[in-house]
C-alpha cells in the first residue's frame, strides 16, 4: 500500500515501536533510530508509536512529540505511519493529533482518556468530538483488559455508523471477539488486534486486516503474515507454531510485555535495555528465559534488507 492510501487499504504486520531509555531513564535517540529501521528490515507494513508498548503514559508531551518526529523521520513515508493519541480531555488529544498530522501520520489511534470509568455513551462523544477535528483517519484503541475501560462490539458499531471518520479499529481481543465485532460493523471497519500476536493465524481467519506488534518477534510475524496471505496456511501454521512459546512468554500481562518482550528484542538485536520507574524489574531466571527465546529465534534481519527492499 501507498503510504497515502485510505484507511480500507491498511493490512498486515505494523510495528509499534518500544521506548528504549538509556541509563539516565532519557528516551535513547539512536536506539529509537535503530529499533525503527530494524522493524523495516523486517519487512514490517506499518510503522506505529505511543501505544502501550511505548509506555506512553511515561512520557511527558514533550516527549510524545519527540517519538512522533523521530519514528516519522526515521520510517521516511517507506510504510504507513500511525500514531496512538493518549490524552486526558478533548483538547489534549487534539493537539497530539495535530502534531501527528504535521510529521505525516497516515491515521491515528484514540486511547480511552486513562481517568475515570464512563458509561459508554460518554467515550463515544469524547471520540468523536477529537476525530471531528481530524483529516485522516482515525481508529480508536479497545483493550479493557488493560485499559480498564472499553467499548462492546455494539458501542462500536454505533460509533463508527456516527462518526464515518472513525474508519479502523486496534483491538486487544480474542479471535472470537474480534469476529463479532467485524460482523457487527459489516466489514466495513478493518480491524487490527494485537495481544503480541497470540492466535495470529484464527485472526487472520476471522478476519483481521492484520497485526499491531512491538517488534520482540515481529520479524516472524510478517512471514507468517505472507505466507498466510499467499495462501500457504499449512506452512503459516507451522512457523507460527515455532514462534508460539516465545509470543506466550511475552504475552503475559503489560509489564510483564514491557520488561520481558522489550529484553527479548534488544537482545536479539544488541541494543541496550533500560528502565524508567516505576518498573518491573527482571529476575535471573526471567532473563535466562530470554536468552533461551532469543537463540530460538534468531538474530534479526540484515539492516541493509530494508534499504534494498524498499528502493
Amino acid at each position: 500500500m501507498s503510504p497515502t492510501g485510505n484507511a480500507t487499504t491498511l493490512h498486515g504486520i505494523h510495528a509499534i515501536v518500544y521506548a528504549l531509555f538509556d541509563e539516565n531513564e532519557e528516551l535513547d535517540r539512536a536506539a529509537m533510530r535503530r529499533q525503527t529501521q530494524l522493524c523495516l528490515a523486517a519487512g514490517v507494513h506499518g510503522m506505529a508509536a505511543l501505544g502501550l508498548a511505548t509506555e506512553v503514559a511515561k512520557l511527558s508531551e514533550a516527549e510524545r512529540r519527540a517519538v512522533m518526529d523521530w519514528v516519522a523521520e526515521d520510517t521516511g513515508g517507506r510504510v504507513p505511519l500511525a500514531f496512538t493519541i493518549y490524552g486526558n480531555s478533548v483538547a489534549e488529544q487534539i493537539a497530539q493529533l495535530r502534531h501527528a498530522e504535521s510529521v505525516g501520520a497516515n491515521w491515528v489511534i484514540l486511547q480511552p482518556p486513562a481517568v475515570g470509568s464512563f458509561a459508554a455513551g460518554e467515550y463515544i462523544r469524547f471520540f468523536g468530538r477529537v476525530a471531528e477535528k481530524s483529516t485522516i483517519p482515525v481508529a480508536i484503541q479497545n483493550a479493557p483488559a488493560f485499559l480498564g475501560r472499553g467499548l462492546t462490539a455494539d458501542d462500536i458499531r454505533l460509533l463508527t455508523r456516527q462518526y464515518p471518520n472513525i474508519s479502523l479499529l486496534k483491538g486487544e481481543g480474542s479471535a472470537v471477539e474480534i469476529e463479532r465485532v467485524i460482523q457487527l460493523t459489516e466489514g466495513r471497519v478493518p480491524v487490527f488486534n494485537g495481544r503480541a500476536g497470540l492466535e495470529l493465524i484464527e485472526g487472520l481467519r476471522a478476519g483481521c486486516a492484520g497485526f499491531i506488534l512491538a517488534p520482540d518477534c515481529i520479524d516472524h510475524a510478517v512471514r507468517i503474515y505472507e505466507r498466510f496471505r499467499a495462501g500457504e496456511e499449512a506452512e503459516a501454521e507451522q512457523m507460527y507454531a515455532a514462534a508460539l512459546p516465545s509470543i506466550t512468554f511475552v504475552m503475559q500481562g503489560l509489564e510483564h510485555l514491557i520488561c520481558y518482550g522489550k529484553r527479548l528484542f534488544t537482545t536479539r538485536t544488541g541494543l541496550p535495555a533500560f528502565d524508567r520507574a516505576p518498573a518491573l524489574r527482571p529476575t535471573e531466571f526471567g532473563l535466562s528465559l530470554v536468552a533461551a527465546h532469543a537463540e530460538r529465534l534468531g538474530p534479526f534481519p540484515d539492516i541493509n534488507a530494508a534499504e534494498k527492499r524498499l528502493a
